[in-house]
Formats: C-alpha cells, sequence, structure tokens
C-alpha cells in the first residue's frame, strides 16, 4: 500500500470521538479516506470528462494521426481503472490484514499491466494499420499476406508484454523471480529445439511478408509445380495447381528454392522457329521477313523484335522470329501464338511458300 498515509494523517486536526460498543475511535484515517476517494474520482471524471474531450476536438481539426492515437491509448483507460485507484488510495489510510493487503496489492499491480498493455496496443495498431496492413493493389481490400504478417506481430507483441508483465507483478509482489526468469529461458530453449520447425517456418512468413517473392494471387513456378498462391499461413502457403488440387509447401521450403513469378511478369518474350522447303525459290525466301513484319503489325497487343534466316537445317531453311506479347496472361499469349501461325499459315499459303518436314533424299548410282 502507499506510504504516504502517515504524513497526510498529520495534517488532519484531531478527530477522536467516542463511539457506543467502540470506545473512542480516530476518525482522521476515515474522513483522509473518503477525501482522498472523491478528490481522485473527481480529478479522474475531470480527466476524461474536460482534457480528454478537449484533446479529442483539437486532433479531430488536425491532419496528423498520431494525435488521434494518443487520444485512444488515453481514452481505452477505463473508468472501472480510475475508480479502483482512487479507492485503492483510500484504503492506504487503514491498517488492513495481510493476506487482504497482498489481494490488493496484486490486483492493483495486475489492474496496472493490464491497462499498460491495452495502451500500448493502441500504438500497435497504428504501426501495423500505417506500416504493414497496406491497399497496395488499389483495390480497397488489404493483402491477406499483410493481414496474416499484422496479426503474427500483434499476437508476438501481446505474449511478451504479458509475460514481462505478470515477471512485473511477481516481483513486486516480493516473490522471487530469478529463478523463474532463469528457468523460463531454459525452457525456452527446449521449446525452440523441439518446434525448429515451426518456428522455422513461421519467421519464414514473415520472411515472405516482408521480402514479398510473391503475394496471394500470383502465378508462380516452384520446381515441377505450378499453380496460383491461394493463402499465405503462419506455417505453410497453398497453392492452386492447373489439375485443381490444393499444393501445400511449408514456407521454410519457399524461401530456399527457386520461384519463378509470372505475376510480375510486365510483358512475355517468345522465341520460335520454323522452317520452309529447299525447294522455295530464293525471291520467295527472301519474302518471309517482310511477310512476318506486316502480320505483327495487324496484332496491336504483340511488338515483333526480330526475324532473322537463321540457318540451313538438316531438312528445311530455319527462320527464326523474337517477338514480345505486352501481357502477362497466359491465355493471351498463347491466342497471340495462335493467331500468328494462322495468318503465317495463310500468307504462305498464298504465295506458294511450303512448310519443310524431315525428309531424306536417296540418291541411287548403277555400277558396271
Amino acid at each position: 500500500m502507499f506510504a504516504t498515509s502517515t504524513p497526510l494523517l498529520q495534517l488532519l486536526p484531531a478527530l477522536t470521538l467516542t463511539v457506543p460498543f467502540v470506545g473512542q475511535y480516530d476518525f482522521r484515517p476515515l474522513v483522509a479516506a473518503t477525501v482522498m476517494f472523491v478528490g481522485l474520482t473527481v480529478l479522474f471524471w475531470l480527466l476524461r470528462a474536460v482534457v480528454l474531450g478537449r484533446a479529442k476536438a483539437l486532433s479531430a481539426r488536425s491532419s496528423n494521426t498520431v494525435d488521434d492515437v494518443i487520444v485512444d491509448a488515453v481514452g481505452s483507460i477505463k473508468a472501472s481503472v480510475y475508480s479502483f485507484v482512487a479507492l485503492y488510495a483510500a484504503l492506504s489510510f487503514f491498517t488492513l490484514p495481510t493476506w487482504l493487503s497482498h489481494t490488493l496489492d496484486a490486483l492493483f499491480y495486475f489492474m496496472l499491466v493490464w491497462q499498460f498493455i491495452v495502451f500500448v496496443s493502441c500504438f500497435i495498431k497504428y504501426f501495423v494499420e500505417r506500416f504493414i496492413e497496406k491497399d497496395e493493389d488499389g483495390d480497397g481490400l488489404i493483402d491477406p499476406n499483410a493481414a496474416t504478417a499484422a496479426d503474427l506481430i500483434t499476437l508476438i507483441s501481446k505474449i511478451v508484454m504479458w509475460t514481462l508483465g505478470i515477471i512485473f507483478v511477481l516481483s513486486n509482489l516480493g516473490i522471487e523471480v530469478t529463478s523463474l526468469i532463469a528457468g523460463l529461458g531454459i525452457g525456452g530453449v527446449a521449446i525452440a529445439f523441439a518446434l525448429q520447425g515451426i518456428l522455422s517456418d513461421l519467421f519464414a512468413s514473415f520472411s515472405i511478408y516482408f521480402d514479398r517473392p510473391f503475394r496471394v494471387g500470383d502465378f508462380i513456378v516452384i520446381g515441377a509445380n505450378m499453380g496460383t498462391v491461394e493463402r499465405i499461413g503462419v506455417k505453410s502457403t497453398r497453392i492452386r495447381t492447373f489439375q485443381g488440387e490444393e499444393l501445400v509447401v511449408s514456407n521454410a521450403e519457399l524461401t530456399t528454392t527457386r520461384i519463378q513469378n509470372f505475376k510480375r511478369m510486365r510483358e512475355r518474350r517468345i522465341a520460335t522457329q520454323f522452317g520452309i522447303t529447299y525447294e522455295t525459290p530464293q525471291d520467295k525466301v527472301q519474302m518471309v521477313n517482310g511477310i512476318i513484319e506486316r502480320i505483327f503489325e495487324d496484332m496491336p497487343k504483340a511488338r515483333l523484335d526480330r526475324t532473322h534466316f537463321a540457318s540451313f537445317g538438316d531438312s528445311a531453311l530455319v527462320f527464326e522470329v523474337v517477338y514480345f506479347v505486352e501481357s502477362a496472361d497466359y491465355n493471351e499469349f498463347m491466342n497471340l501464338q495462335q493467331q500468328f501461325n494462322f495468318t503465317l499459315l495463310e500468307r504462305f499459303a498464298e504465295i506458294g511458300i511450303g512448310f519443310a518436314y524431315p525428309t531424306q533424299t536417296i540418291y541411287h548410282k548403277q555400277l558396271g
């Protein structure tokens, strides 16, 4: 209990009266406790009604968001906390039984810790909403990966604060916490060894969020598997493959393997080859590059990079075409590739150029 009760009592005049069945009773502790309780209650009420109300009005006119967080944090202190603090201070003027004094001390320290955690949680929430939970796509929705990281940060911070708070309460109640802290350290090491797989996945999830190799909705390729990311969890990431099944991959594995992210692709580069027959006249062979260039002029979402008569193949004159599809969508790429193939067949048929296929010419020579 408070140690300031004796000096305060000395300021009061003598108030010893005779009470039936009790005898002489010093009313100074009762008067001091009443004045303390009423005074603190009025002070706290003024703080909430006047000072806090004025602060809310000022923060509403300010464009800064930090002052709003401070006001919300102070406003999160419950009225019951103020009342208990006033009651605790008032009871300090009485000599209470040891068990009751220890009980009040425990409740007081626990309430302080609880309210401190609520107070700090307002700032953690502000930090999470301001720097973690972002709408990076501009679609008005929070990235699910960011929401997962925000939940993890909030959970871990509360666990740490409650652990430290309980140690603080026990220490102020006169309980030796050195051995408890040592035991927690040894137990933490043992738990870390036992749960090293889960913990590695947990920290890998943080790595995935902060490094952002992929996000929910991205199409990725991992080794021989490919699909769309549906969820990034604490321990694993779920991917919907082309076949329709759900592929579950641990986060630790994802941070140690090579990943191809096709969602980040701005455009797609395609290199393709085709061959025409050796019997094609030379003037028509020289027309091929111009035909290809005119085909891409009629394909607005494709951009020709180059086209060349590349080499003499075993059974064909080989041409190489390199072009860009100005989209990351695979279906759109295949549609443009198909359009190019159809148009090329049509133009070659019009001027009589034939596509080559593997052939062999056998020459017979009669001897004698």
